[in-house]
C-alpha cells in the first residue's frame, strides 16, 4: 500500500480577492469557473474554493466546472488539497507531456487528451504542419477540472455550447467530459482532411513530369502523420473502456455517446494508417524516380565522354610528333583526319540517340 503522501496547505486561488496587505498579484491560471444546478450556470463569478463549498452544499445534481491553463505546482496542488486529487494524476497535470489514458482512482477518473491543430505549410522551411497539445480532465462525484496545455484547444466555446443544452449537463460531471473527447476527436478528423488535400498534391507533384524532387517536405509530412498517429491511437483503449463498461462516475446515458465518439476514433485511425502507408509509398516511388534520373544524367554522361574520347584520341596520337605518320606529310592529311573523326563522333551520337542514351 502505497504511504500517504504530505499535501501542501490550502492556498487561495481566486484572482479577485487577494489577501490584505499582499504584495504584486500573482497570475491566476484560472480561466473560468462555473457551478451547474440541474445543468444550468449558476450566475456571478466564483472563487474555486467558494464554487466547491457551494456545490457541496447544494448537493444534488450540482457541479462545479473549473477551467485552467497551464497552471503551476503550486496553484493546481491547491486545488488538489480542496478536491482531495490524486497526487499521481496532479504530478501528471502539471508536467504535461503524458500519453492517452484513463486513470481510475477511488472518487476520481483522470483522463488526458491530445489536442492537435493543422498548420498550414509555408513551403521548405515551414514549421510544424500538425500543432498538438494536451487537455487533462479530472471528473468526480461533484467536479470537473480541465487542465490544458499548449496554445491551441481552448474551451470557452464547447463551455458556451454545453451552457445553451441544460438538459446534457445535467447528467452530471461525465456529460462534460464526452463533450471534450468529442471536440477533440472531431479536431482530428478536421486535421485529417487537411492532410489528405497535403499528399494528394504531394502525389501529384512526385508523379509529375517536372523533375522536382520534395525528399524534404515528403518527410515533413510522413513525421507529422506519425505525430497524429500518437495522439490517436493510444486514445482508443480509453474511449473503449468509457464506452463499454460500467463506471460509477459516468452517466449511464453518457456511455452510449462514448460509444459514437469510439467509432470517430476508430475512422480516424483508419485513415491515419492509410496516410502512414501511402506516405512511405510515396518516399519508395521518389527514391525510385531519383534513382531513375541519376543513371539517365549517367548514360548521357558516358554517351557523351564515348563521343569526345574520339577527337581526344586522334589528337593525342598526331601530337606524338614521330616522323612516320599516316598521310603526315600529304597536303589533304589534316583534312581527312578531321572528317573521319567527324563522321566517326556522328556515327557515335546516332547511335546513341536512337539508344535512347540522348
Amino acid at each position: 500500500m502505497m504511504p500517504a503522501l504530505r499535501r501542501p496547505s490550502v492556498r487561495r486561488l481566486s484572482p479577485h480577492h487577494p489577501a490584505r496587505g499582499a504584495g504584486p498579484r500573482r497570475r491566476s491560471h484560472v480561466v473560468d469557473c462555473a457551478v451547474y444546478v440541474d445543468g444550468v450556470r449558476q450566475p456571478g463569478p466564483i472563487p474555486p474554493e467558494d464554487a466547491i463549498e457551494l456545490v457541496r452544499k447544494t448537493g444534488g445534481s450540482a457541479f462545479v466546472w473549473i477551467g485552467l491553463h497551464e497552471p503551476d505546482e503550486a496553484e493546481l496542488a491547491g486545488l488538489a488539497e480542496l478536491l482531495d486529487l490524486h497526487p499521481l494524476a496532479v504530478e501528471d497535470a502539471v508536467h504535461a507531456h503524458q500519453r492517452p489514458k484513463l486513470e481510475r482512482y477511488d472518487d476520481m477518473l483522470f483522463t488526458v487528451l491530445k489536442t492537435v491543430r493543422y498548420v498550414a505549410a509555408g513551403g521548405p522551411g515551414a514549421a510544424e504542419i500538425v500543432e498538438t497539445g494536451e487537455v487533462m480532465v479530472f471528473v468526480g462525484r461533484d467536479f470537473v477540472v480541465t487542465v490544458r496545455h499548449g496554445e491551441h484547444g481552448g474551451l470557452r466555446a464547447l463551455r458556451f455550447r454545453l451552457e445553451k443544452d441544460a438538459g446534457q449537463l445535467a447528467l452530471g460531471p461525465s456529460a462534460v467530459l464526452h463533450a471534450i473527447a468529442d471536440r477533440v476527436v472531431d479536431d482530428y478528423l478536421h486535421v485529417t482532411r487537411a492532410l489528405q488535400d497535403d499528399i494528394d498534391a504531394m502525389e501529384s507533384a512526385v508523379f509529375a513530369s517536372t523533375r522536382s524532387r520534395d525528399a524534404e517536405q515528403i518527410y515533413l509530412l510522413k513525421r507529422e502523420v506519425l505525430e497524429l498517429r500518437r495522439a490517436v491511437a493510444p486514445l482508443a483503449e480509453p474511449l473503449r473502456a468509457l464506452a463499454d463498461r460500467p463506471m460509477r462516475l459516468v452517466h449511464p446515458e453518457i456511455r452510449e455517446y462514448f460509444r459514437n465518439v469510439e467509432d470517430h476514433l476508430a475512422r480516424v485511425s483508419e485513415q491515419v494508417a492509410g496516410y502512414d502507408e501511402l506516405l512511405t509509398t510515396i518516399v519508395q516511388a521518389n527514391l525510385a524516380q531519383v534513382t531513375v534520373a541519376q543513371n539517365e544524367d549517367m548514360r548521357k554522361i558516358s554517351a557523351w565522354v564515348a563521343i569526345f574520347a574520339i577527337p581526344t584520341m586522334v589528337a593525342g596520337i598526331y601530337g606524338m610528333n614521330f616522323d612516320h605518320m599516316p598521310e603526315l606529310h600529304w597536303r589533304f592529311g589534316y583534312p581527312l583526319v578531321l572528317g573521319l573523326t567527324f563522321l566517326v563522333c556522328t556515327a557515335l551520337h546516332r547511335g546513341f540517340r536512337r539508344n535512347g542514351w540522348l
